[in-house]
């Protein structure tokens, strides 16, 4: 298949899964009312008990936030494919003419989509907190830029994980395992200086600390006394667009190799 007829095929599913939002507003909720709840959570309460050398924690906290939101693509793609694959959609698509790899990529884009629509209102709401950027717009943008990027590796990931796993039960349980281990054990809430060495030097070398610290960096919200000492700390922004791509390289084809033996089921 072309590349036109690629592009007009994802164009169309991208859509179908726009006019589903129209439809279904509550699907919104997600990635609304769960961000400002984790920025009021965290950046009040937690703010007034947790301090951060030489940064607010309000601002501090701000790229851990978006950096978790854009992991949570996992169980919204994963999701949805195992859904897509339960109800005979996949079966409609398969008799079609149309590229396989257009299901999952218009699937993908659709949840990046999300993804944006939860960055702009964390920022609404962080911004009403008090979080501020520091260096300037253009170092901003490259910041969501990255984030968006993993947001979009993260669905590839989630797509996987759905055509794998095939049940709702065992996404959102797989999901959670993932999620959770990569957030908390990461720079994402909190400062490593203060922790012992094995374990600083395990959330040191989590991909989302890198991620985080990227993001704090083009945001200007780093603070002083961390300590930079492993390589994810000290050069944050290469080492986090290097893992992403590495991680799109790996999952991408898996992905689509996965979808096509569950289509031919």
């Amino acid at each position: 298949m072309g590349t036109m007829e690629l592009v007009g095929d994802v164009s169309a599913l991208f859509g179908r899964h726009m006019r589903h939002l129209a439809r279904i507003p509550e699907k919104l909720l997600s990635v609304t009312l769960m961000p400002v709840a984790y920025v009021i959570v965290f950046g009040v309460l937690f703010g007034s008990a947790i301090s951060v050398p030489g940064s607010d924690y309000r601002s501090y906290l701000m790229a851990g936030i978006f950096t978790q939101m854009m992991l949570t693509n996992v169980g919204n793609t994963a999701l949805g494919v195992a859904g897509d694959l339960d109800n005979g959609v996949v079966d409609r698509f398969r008799s079609l003419p149309m590229s396989r790899s257009a299901v999952l990529i218009g699937r993908t884009l659709s949840d990046v989509a999300l993804a944006v629509i939860a960055c702009i209102t964390m920022a609404v709401v962080g911004y009403l907190i008090g979080w501020r950027v520091h260096q300037g717009i253009p170092k901003a943008i490259a910041g969501f830029g990255i984030l968006l990027l993993l947001g979009y590796a993260m669905s590839w990931l989630g797509a996987l994980i759905g055509l794998l796993a095939r049940s709702a039960e065992a996404v959102n349980s797989i999901a959670f395992m993932l999620v959770m281990p990569l957030t908390f054990l990461s720079n994402a809430f909190i400062p490593l200086n203060g922790l012992p060495g094995w374990l600083r030097l395990l959330c040191e070398w989590n991909p989302v600390s890198a991620v985080v610290a990227a993001c704090r960096e083009l945001f200007g919200n780093t603070s002083t006394g961390t300590g930079k000492s492993a390589l994810p700390v000290q050069y944050p922004i290469p080492l986090s667009l290097a893992l992403i791509a590495l991680l799109l390289a790996i999952v991408v084809p898996a992905a689509v190799g996965a979808y096509r033996k569950a289509a031919a089921r």
